[in-house]
């Protein structure tokens, strides 16, 4: 999955976007850095952002404009808190490469919990568990020399494993693979309703 931090919002025609619709924090540099850098080592073909979802790629029933008002309401009353990447994983179902969240797994999925309600409720096919992709779409012969690339990558990274998670960026597929980012908005700007 490839992500557009440039904003292409306005030179992607309409009929070229899915309507497929996600909630992502982006991984600041240089973990993000060392994290893209890493995925296009493991999948050549593949233009990432690294990020962990909030609300993975769903559909919308509503103009993505109303469902970004929901997500900034929600994203600027939550506190902002830290998360920590943790050992390298993969779902055994569909052979996606992993990082584990560690800390800020419980306040991704209360977060999570928190939106996929309302314009945002969606019945996904696996239970939601905070991670950072790094490889998938990999053939199932090829996969565990994948995961054992990243595996030894990733020991030898010696930069700071957590980042600060202030802010979430709402995106939209396109037919080419591609997400372009709608809309950010900055967490703890408002202050939560009790």
């Amino acid at each position: 999955m490839g992500f557009d931090p440039n904003g292409m919002l306005g030179r992607v025609p309409a009929e070229e976007r899915l309507n497929i619709f996600a909630l992502v924090i982006y991984i600041p540099d240089p973990l993000g850095r060392f994290l893209d850098e890493l995925r296009r080592e493991l999948v050549p073909h593949c233009d990432p952002h690294a990020h962990v979802s909030v609300l993975p790629p769903r559909p919308l029933a509503v103009d993505w404009r109303e469902a970004s008002a929901q997500a900034q309401a929600l994203v600027e009353s939550w506190t902002p808190f830290d998360i920590e990447l943790g050992p390298i994983h993969r779902f055994q179902v569909t052979d996606v490469v992993y990082l584990n969240v560690g800390a800020g797994a419980a306040e991704l999925r209360r977060m999570h919990t928190a939106m996929n309600a309302s314009v945002f409720e969606f019945h996904e096919p696996f239970p939601y568990h905070p991670h950072v992709t790094l490889a998938q779409e990999v053939t199932h012969d090829s996969v565990a020399r994948v995961e054992d690339l990243a595996m030894r990558r990733w020991r030898a990274f010696a930069g700071v494993r957590e980042f600060r998670a202030e802010r979430a960026v709402f995106v939209q597929s396109t037919l080419s693979g591609r997400w372009i980012d709608l809309a950010e908005y900055s967490m703890g700007t408002v202050a939560a309703k009790l």
